[in-house]
């Protein structure tokens, strides 16, 4: 693949794979070795996060769609071989980005929720997941989606402060969704979602506690996009600036 043409994004716009898609390959393992090398790559390549997690969907019976997929990243990571993450100085707060793609599993309906947190201006983790079940409504995903970044918030800062590094200015978390934000600041809402009791509770503690700043944020600024469904390309690239950069360093050696 080194002389290979490389991609501008790591997956096919607007498209997602199925399980019926292509013929089944007949021997699976360069295709599982392949998936797997990618997927410990998503540590540091934030980037490839949701093109990896569709291909790893299918580890157990891939097919030559499946396998042109996998090359895809591969030709995307040809092309910014020599990107990565940079880490600059700045103030310490946290803050957090959060999206949801409702029922986009072409076989099963079952969505993908992802998260994007910040220290400062640097991305310190990130998130792009199958949800185990099916959700009856995107109101119902998005705040499912909300729940799970804002325990991982509040992780990061307790273990921040096991460190002896101490946030002081409330974490905030960014959601695009209208009715998810309704729920956590209004408690009339929790005769409707008595389905997600839990994570009902859970964000409205930490919100009435002001251990959270819940607020929303524009479709088109909402970073986390980049984690829960193949974009066009020149919205990927606008995206991707947030959270990889040309390093000179690594490719002078």
């Amino acid at each position: 693949m080194l002389d290979c043409k490389p991609a501008l994004s790591p997956s096919c716009p607007n498209t997602r794979l199925s399980l019926h898609d292509g013929d089944p390959l007949p021997d699976p393992y360069g295709y599982r070795s392949m998936v797997g090398a990618l997927h410990y790559l998503t540590f540091t390549r934030p980037d490839i996060s949701f093109a990896v997690h569709q291909v790893c969907q299918y580890m157990s019976a891939p097919t030559t769609t499946h396998l042109a997929a996998a090359k895809r990243v591969l030709r995307y990571i040809r092309g910014t071989l020599y990107h990565g993450i940079e880490f600059t100085p700045g103030p310490l707060s946290l803050s957090a980005y959060t999206d949801a793609d409702w029922a986009g599993d072409p076989d099963d309906r079952r969505s993908t929720s992802g998260f994007l947190i910040y220290l400062g201006s640097n991305a310190i983790t990130w998130s792009a997941k199958k949800k185990p079940t099916v959700s009856r409504s995107s109101t119902e995903l998005e705040y499912r989606a909300l729940a799970f970044a804002s325990a991982e918030l509040c992780w990061i800062r307790t273990l921040l402060k096991d460190l002896g590094i101490f946030i002081s200015d409330t974490p905030i978390l960014w959601c695009d969704n209208v009715s998810a934000l309704a729920i956590a600041s209004n408690p009339v809402f929790h005769a409707r979602t008595k389905h997600i009791e839990v994570d009902f509770h859970f964000v409205r503690e930490r919100v009435l506690r002001k251990d959270l700043i819940v607020k929303f944020v524009s479709t088109v600024d909402q970073l986390a996009d980049i984690f829960t469904k193949s974009l066009p390309t020149n919205r990927f690239l606008d995206l991707h600036h947030n959270l990889i950069v040309p390093i000179p360093e690594i490719e002078g050696g």
